[in-house]
């Protein structure tokens, strides 16, 4: 199972949706970066300026010619306490040191405890500046010692180090108001990409789309379909390509069409032709095969094999004219409410079968068929069975649900397996033996198509022994007229 997208225009919007909103979303993290850089650089160069030209300008205790420095009794809180109100400013927490006092600002927010003591050592040499986050708050914290040149111009240290604690709450809310306006931004060209990538999406499938209805178009038959070429592009290739495989392929089926009705017309018209020269031999073998017995035995063998071809000859015409009359579409179905039983006994009597088929018919079974064109399929099921198979040849009736279904069944040596598919083909003959056989070749085929003219199936089987061919023919869905005698 995949959670993939399946169609084309799925994909493509997905596509160029992501696309689209990944590069904004890049752009977007990047411009930030160096906005946010740029704030902060800025203002750690102002807090650091400010507490660099501040520091100088410090009034400090001294002595007579020299600095005090750490230990002397002189320096008092008080002195500390003006080095604070020197460095304060608005928003800004500053801690003063000198040896064991330390002074902060009246409203500090921050000890000792708040500076990190790997920056306590380095401001002991050098001015230092760190990014802090306290209490949920962002701080830019400045430590140094303040440096005095002596009288001997050598700057030496006084032991004061000054923390001054810079707020950064402004730049920070400067960076939100900045994240929520790229995430507006975002939202906006999110909605501008998928706006364009429907729009790209259909302006791209919907050549594929025309191209897919006039392939089903001409997958249901019609020929003439064609697709207008607007522009230059693959697509438009596309669908020349298209057009000229479909007037290609209109051409190539209008002239195996002509060839079929060509073939079907040539015939139905020999069989038609082959019907009167057939009666008058039919005629002629009759009278041939009453004085048979007294001809010589060669001339005796002659004669018969002439009746028997020309029977042979008289039923492949006869079939001939009934594949034609499906071919061209006349065969017509005339049901009628007819007795099973009586139509299958009068089938097999008629052709002689009665001795030589069984039939198992309930007596009162009444159905809707073609009383003439159910006869053809029994009798061509039946007769093949009697020339292929071995007895009993067993043909049976039963009323299932919303159908009749009729059996025929032989116990000779089945038709073989790869056979089976084939079996209803017009002129198909299953084996050498059968290929010799008087049959037409087109009994079984008659027979499905009789079937399938009702709305039927017939199904054929293997069975152990023999072979079963299966009728199942619906009942109508309108009322029929009652057969009467």
């Amino acid at each position: 199972m995949t959670l993939l997208p399946s169609g084309l225009r799925a994909r493509l919007v997905i596509t160029f949706t992501l696309v689209a909103v990944t590069a904004s979303f890049m752009v977007a993290i990047l411009g930030y970066q160096l906005v946010r850089h740029e704030i902060l650089e800025r203002t750690e160069r102002a807090a650091v300026a400010d507490v660099r030209e501040t520091l100088p300008k410090i009034k400090l205790p001294v002595g007579i010619g020299e600095i005090i420095w750490a230990g002397a009794a002189t320096v008092t809180e008080a002195d500390l306490a003006d080095v604070v109100t020197a460095l304060s400013a608005h928003e800004r927490t500053v801690i003063v040191t000198y040896g064991n006092l330390q002074q902060t600002s009246w409203d500090a927010r921050f000890t000792m405890a708040d500076v990190p003591d790997q920056l306590r050592w380095q401001a002991a040499h050098r001015l230092v500046f760190q990014r802090l986050r306290l209490r949920d708050e962002p701080w830019l914290l400045v430590a140094t010692q303040l440096q005095r040149i002596n009288q001997s111009g050598v700057p030496r240290p006084t032991g004061l180090t000054a923390y001054v604690f810079v707020s950064l709450a402004d730049e920070e809310g400067v960076l939100f108001r900045l994240r929520s306006a790229l995430a507006q931004a975002g939202g906006i060209t999110l909605t501008i990409a998928l706006t364009v990538a429907l729009l790209s999406a259909r302006q791209v499938l919907l050549p594929v789309r025309r191209l897919g209805a006039a392939a089903q178009a001409l997958g249901a038959g019609d020929l003439r379909v064609r697709l207008p070429v607007r522009g230059a592009d693959e697509l438009a290739e596309l669908t020349a390509t298209f057009n000229e495989t479909a007037a290609a392929l209109e051409q190539t089926v209008s002239e195996l069409r002509t060839l079929e009705s060509m073939s079907r017309r040539f015939v139905a018209d020999v069989s038609h032709e082959l019907r009167t020269p057939l009666t008058a031999m039919t005629a002629v073998t009759d009278m041939l095969a009453e004085d048979a017995d007294d001809l010589p035995d060669d001339v005796r063998e002659a004669v018969r094999i002439v009746i028997r071809e020309t029977k042979r000859l008289r039923v492949m015409v006869e079939h001939l004219i009934e594949i034609s009359r499906f071919d061209a579409g006349a065969a017509v179905l005339r049901r009628e409410t007819v007795n099973v039983a009586d139509t299958l006994a009068d089938c097999l009597e008629v052709r002689g079968w009665t001795d030589r088929v069984e039939l198992t018919v309930p007596a009162d079974l009444t159905f809707s068929l073609d009383a003439r064109r159910f006869d053809v399929i029994v009798a061509n099921l039946a007769g093949n069975a009697l020339r292929h198979g071995a007895p009993p040849v067993l043909v049976s009736a039963r009323p299932v649900p919303g159908a009749l279904e009729v059996t025929v069944r032989d116990h000779g040596a089945g038709i073989p397996e790869e056979a089976l598919p084939h079996v209803f083909d017009r002129f198909f003959k299953a084996g050498a033996a059968r290929s010799r056989s008087d049959g037409s070749g087109l009994g079984l085929a008659i027979a499905k198509a009789n079937t399938e003219l009702h709305g039927g199936t017939i199904s054929v089987a293997r069975c152990d022994p023999g072979t079963r061919f299966t009728i199942r023919i619906p009942r109508p869905a309108r009322p029929v007229v009652t057969a009467t005698v």
